[in-house]
């Protein structure tokens, strides 16, 4: 290339050049000033927007602290009030104050009066008794000349006049309050009692401790004697049960304390001779399927027992009991009769005192379940029958009554002391229990014993199968105040020594007699 057109290319890059910077530079310089303007007008908008925002806020704070402004005038207003109230009470208690301060100076004197007139009066009173003193030993000195008794002797004589004086006293207001109860409980409690055994009438069975079972000829008591006895031997070996076999025309007599191997026994007798094979190993069989019948039948008699005293709830174990009364028998009462009829009784009494009936009822029906196992188990029946209720789950009210209906444990609730009266009740009703002639002539032997043993008492006779001891007592020694502390305390011993069913009644009877002879 030649240095002209060297030349005149570098000419015309650098006039390139230079209207390329030019031109840049123009355009930056628009761009720059378009900015600035955008810049400007942004400012300014931020600017009118914080002045709207800072004069909006002002506001709130305007209208917030006018709002508070108001807020403590009311509460001002509010305390003002409570205040003026307050100084108002103030004001009120302060008069009344200084009222009651007026009456209490006022009173002050009132006592001061008093104690001066009390104390002149005392001073008088002071005088009169040294001045009666003096009468007094004067009087003492006189009486101790004209009657030749000394002050211990007449005080003696004085306190004896009194002791008299006051047992008479007492006799008249213990009969007088006999009098007063007997109109109110005595005829209250009658009514109820009688009105329960009136609406109770139950059936008695008397059972001793044989049965008989009847045989369809003479010929069975060989068969049931067996080959050497080998049949009788296993009878009573599988029974526990004494086979009594005499001259008695075609019966057997079946002699046990426990009426329920008797039942067994019965039972598997009259199977044995319905069927006609009488030997050991059926013997056994038989004794064996009748304890598993027997036991059913017991459920059912417990089950039935409960539904017929209307108690629902109790424990299969308890019902069991309850079907072995049905073979227990008390004094030859029969024990399930007896827990029936307590459990009615029970009922009665306690809807006419407003007790709870189903639980009266249900007490008296459980009250001898300790019976059914007294045999088997230690201890008086009535805590082995409480501990039986309260192991299946009897309340505490029900356990407790059953536990106290004889005493052995004391009655602490209405319901154990509604179970002793109704017990008392169906153990009482005359012909319900039979006892030994024996005993029951050693009792009326005692009672009439303990009736004459007392000072004035000429004679006693029991009467009416010993429910009730007559007394007549001498009437030179015993006067008619008298009779009354008598008869309690007749009472009160026998009720301590004696152990009876139901209660006895003691009569004192005294009686002024004049005899005279017309000749």
């Amino acid at each position: 290339m030649s240095l002209i057109s060297f030349g005149l290319v570098l000419v015309g890059a650098i006039i390139g050049a230079g209207s390329g910077y030019a031109l840049h530079k123009v355009v930056s310089s628009k761009r720059l000033g378009d900015a600035k303007e955008l810049s400007t007008r942004i400012i300014e908008e931020a600017r009118k927007e914080a002045q709207a925002q800072k004069k909006e806020i002002i506001l709130q704070g305007q209208d917030e602290i006018y709002k508070q402004k108001r807020e403590i005038e009311r509460e001002f207003k509010d305390r003002e009030n409570e205040t003026k109230t307050r100084d108002r009470k103030i004001q009120e208690l302060s008069e009344r104050v200084e009222r009651k301060r007026e009456q209490a100076n006022q009173k002050e004197q009132e006592l001061l009066s008093l104690d001066k007139d009390l104390t002149r009066k005392e001073r008088k009173l002071e005088e009169k008794t040294a001045l009666l003193d003096s009468k007094l030993d004067e009087q003492e000195l006189k009486l101790q000349e004209v009657s030749g008794l000394t002050i211990e002797e007449a005080k003696e004589r004085l306190f004896t006049e009194v002791e008299a004086r006051t047992k008479h006293e007492a006799a008249k207001m213990i009969r007088q309050i006999e009098m007063e109860a007997k109109e109110t409980a005595n005829r209250k409690s009658q009514h109820i009692i009688a009105t329960a055994i009136q609406r109770y009438a139950g059936d008695y069975v008397g059972e001793q401790t044989v049965t008989a079972v009847t045989l369809p000829s003479e010929d069975m008591k060989g068969r049931i004697i067996g080959r050497e006895g080998r049949n009788i031997r296993a009878i009573e070996a599988a029974t526990g049960v004494d086979l009594i076999i005499d001259d008695t025309p075609e019966t057997v007599i079946l002699s046990a304390y426990s009426p329920l191997r008797r039942q067994i026994a019965k039972m598997a007798l009259e199977r044995l001779i319905s069927d006609g094979r009488i030997h050991p190993a059926r013997i056994e069989d038989v004794v064996r399927k009748v304890e598993q019948e027997l036991e059913v039948q017991l459920r059912e008699v417990g089950e039935q027992a409960t539904f017929d005293a209307g108690v629902h709830g109790i424990h299969p174990e308890l019902i069991k009991f309850l079907g072995q009364l049905k073979y227990r028998t008390s004094f030859s009462q029969n024990v399930l009769q007896h827990s029936l009829e307590v459990s009615s009784l029970c009922g009665m009494m306690a809807a006419e005192l407003g007790l709870d009936v189903k639980k009266a009822k249900r007490a008296g029906l459980l009250h001898d379940l300790g019976k059914a196992v007294d045999h088997e188990v230690e201890g008086p029946h009535a805590l082995i029958g409480a501990d039986l209720a309260k192991k299946y789950g009897e309340a505490k009210d029900i356990v407790h009554a059953i536990a106290a209906h004889h005493e052995d444990t004391p009655p602490t609730t209405a319901l154990a002391v509604l179970v002793q009266a109704a017990d008392s009740l169906s153990g009482a009703r005359p012909g319900a229990r039979k006892e030994l002639l024996e005993n029951y002539v050693k009792r009326l032997e005692e009672l009439e014993g303990i009736a004459t043993a007392f000072d004035g008492v000429a004679k006693a006779y029991a009467i009416q199968a010993g429910r009730e001891i007559r007394v007549m007592v001498n009437s030179d020694n015993v006067d008619d105040d008298s009779t009354y502390l008598l008869c309690k305390e007749i009472a009160d011993k026998i009720e301590n020594n004696l152990t009876y069913p139901g209660q006895i009644r003691v009569t004192v009877i005294r009686e002024r007699r004049a005899v005279g002879f017309a000749k």
